[in-house]
């Protein structure tokens, strides 16, 4: 299917999950995430869920991550220049969610790309050989590029599918690892 198929299908199959569904599909990618990476120590991008879109509740993800002693980051979009810088989080610090619908934080201190271990990376659908589809504006093919050789790009997907994307394209990043409620796939 070609990425603008796959974007409207998996945004109508998510409108089907219940809360609950949602809230269960979120705490098992978590306890997946955490059970299968050792992240205690780490730097760890993490997105916060746009609500409306039915996104992963990675509240969860940053708590947990807080908990242990990892470095959590937060990505904030520019939309007028296309880029996306990230802050470090900290308990008690400010979230706003912007015009889009995104939690940020409203201030932190700046993460360079190059301090990240790992960055959990949201889509719709994922294929066998790990390119996704998000929401199609290029921020994270465009972030992925600076971050160092090290740093593992994992997508966070609330089904259990793989897609044949027709229309992947070179400045498209592959993750190494997608997590799903159920397993954690590796790719390559």
């Amino acid at each position: 299917m070609m990425k603008a198929a796959l974007r409207q299908a998996y945004r109508e199959k998510r409108l089907t999950l219940s809360p609950g569904e949602l809230e269960e599909r979120s705490n098992r990618i978590c306890l997946n995430l955490f059970t299968h990476f050792q992240l205690e120590g780490k730097t760890i991008s993490i997105f916060l869920p746009i609500e409306r879109h039915r996104e992963v509740n990675t509240y969860h993800i940053l708590e947990k991550g807080v908990s242990i002693g990892a470095r959590m980051a937060l990505p904030k979009t520019d939309f007028v220049r296309g880029t996306m810088k990230h802050y470090g989080y900290e308990q008690g610090l400010a979230l706003q969610v912007n015009s889009y619908g995104i939690p940020e934080l409203v201030k932190g201190k700046l993460i360079r790309p190059e301090q990240l271990d790992l960055v959990c990376v949201p889509l719709l659908a994922v294929s066998e050989s790990g390119h996704r589809v998000g929401y199609g504006k290029g921020f994270y093919d465009k972030f992925l590029k600076k971050c160092p050789p090290h740093c593992l790009f994992i997508g966070l997907h609330l089904f259990e599918e793989l897609d044949a994307i027709e229309d992947v394209n070179k400045h498209d990043i592959p993750m190494h690892y997608c997590i799903t409620p159920k397993r954690v796939i590796q790719f390559g």
